[in-house]
């Protein structure tokens, strides 16, 4: 399946389920690797907006932003991540959100 495909695909799952957050999460994803970062972040801000509680939008979302330049975004990202992270008992994934959060401020970011 061609990347353009894929998308597509991803695309009819969100028009279908947009409350699935799998969904939407691929989509995001999809247009991440796409190198389509400003529409990657209104999905991911789309997702956590819907589901606050899926824990791996929030590495997802701080990294484009960064990759995109936006530090303080991303570091706001981080740290709604690991609040998330934390009340969902999920500690891997909250250390995970603070140690890029940790590299982003080491960059000055």
């Amino acid at each position: 399946m061609t990347p353009e495909k894929r998308l597509e695909a991803f695309q009819r799952m969100v028009e279908q389920r947009p409350e699935d957050p799998f969904a939407r999460y691929s989509l995001a994803m999809a247009l991440r690797s796409a190198g389509r970062g400003e529409d990657a972040v209104r999905e991911f801000e789309q997702l956590r907006r819907r589901a606050p509680a899926y824990v791996p939008t929030y590495l997802m979302l701080g990294q484009v932003l960064e990759t995109l330049g936006k530090g303080a975004e991303a570091a706001r990202a981080y740290q709604d991540g690991m609040a998330a992270a934390a009340k969902a008992g999920q500690e891997h994934a909250r250390s995970e959100l603070a140690q890029a959060l940790e590299v982003l401020r080491a960059q000055g970011a």
